[in-house]
């Protein structure tokens, strides 16, 4: 009886969401795998080797930045995937594919590109975040957390958060705190300073969690377990679905949730505090790779397609 009260009030709550399609839509030259927004413009990474860089106001691509090819296994010359980019100031941070699977990391600033990790380093980097001009925060598939000054060459720390794989993290506006997820559906929260844990909520995601936002000390997170979970200060609910979530995002002020939800690959925004269903997002050309809000009201939606998609919530 429960399992019937359940699926009805999903259906009503489903029913009630507003439908909406692409304000506008724009197009890069390789599947996005990760975006950034500052100053009026969009940066997307690609699996083409590129960063793109889109003026939201002319809706023009107004800079294309070129990694340089790599040779896969067979020794052939192809594009260096990017995995994640991140910006401070006019430095861009990348992620990218290296040679033997290995990955690298440079910042382009002032029209070069800097390798500040490579290959000789052996490390199987996913993701990397500024934490400052002068640091940056990294996440192995390994789950090792590590931070390393640009300026000294080294790392500050490198630890093992725990023996799952690691899914994703994302740093406070702060800059002083991350959360970090992985294959257990674990959340934990750690210090950037030290990388020592300093929270870590029951778990109700019961698998994988893909990504996890975290903003104003709420997180959400996507899971495998086809749950959203959000953890705040002294409480925690989820979320169930009929498919398994790939990405999620908090508005800024995390007064709006956003996850993928469904096999359409449409993107559901709710009310944080009330859990009402508010907007379902449509048109997405295949799986969700990053869901963006911008502000309150407006936000990208990217996926393992060349379209983003841009949506105007009323």
């Amino acid at each position: 009886m429960a399992k019937k009260l359940f699926i009805l009030l999903f259906a009503i709550n489903l029913f009630a969401l507003q439908n909406l399609t692409p304000a506008k839509v724009l197009k890069a030259t390789g599947t996005v795998q990760s975006m950034v927004f500052q100053d009026g413009k969009l940066y997307a990474g690609t699996d083409n080797g590129t960063v793109e860089i889109f003026d939201i106001g002319s809706n023009h691509k107004v800079q294309t930045i070129k990694l340089p090819n790599i040779k896969d296994f067979m020794g052939d010359v192809i594009p260096a995937k990017i995995y994640s980019i991140d910006l401070i100031d006019d430095k861009i941070l990348i992620v990218s594919q290296g040679m033997k699977g290995y990955r690298n990391i440079f910042i382009y600033e002032n029209e070069k590109l800097e390798k500040i990790i490579g290959i000789d380093n052996k490390m199987f980097i996913q993701q990397a975040s500024f934490i400052s001009s002068d640091l940056v925060l990294f996440g192995l598939l390994s789950n090792q957390v590590g931070l390393y000054d640009t300026k000294k060459k080294k790392e500050n720390y490198l630890i093992q958060v725990s023996h799952s794989s690691f899914s994703h993290f994302m740093v406070s506006e702060d800059k002083k705190r991350f959360a970090t997820t992985d294959e257990s559906g674990i959340v934990r929260v750690l210090q950037v300073k030290n990388g020592q844990i300093i929270n870590q909520p029951k778990a109700l995601n019961l698998d994988r969690v893909y990504q996890v936002d975290f903003k104003k000390g709420i997180i959400l997170t996507a899971g495998q377990d086809r749950k959203a979970v959000v953890y705040m200060k002294n409480s925690a609910y989820s979320l169930d679905f009929d498919f398994l979530l790939y990405a999620c995002a908090l508005s800024p002020n995390a007064k709006l949730g956003a996850v993928a939800y469904n096999e359409k690959n449409e993107v559901l925004v709710f009310d944080i505090k009330t859990q009402k269903y508010l907007y379902n997002l449509s048109a997405q050309e295949a799986t969700l790779t990053q869901i963006l809000f911008i502000n309150e009201q407006e936000i990208f939606v990217s996926s393992d397609s060349q379209t983003i998609n841009y949506y105007k919530l009323n």
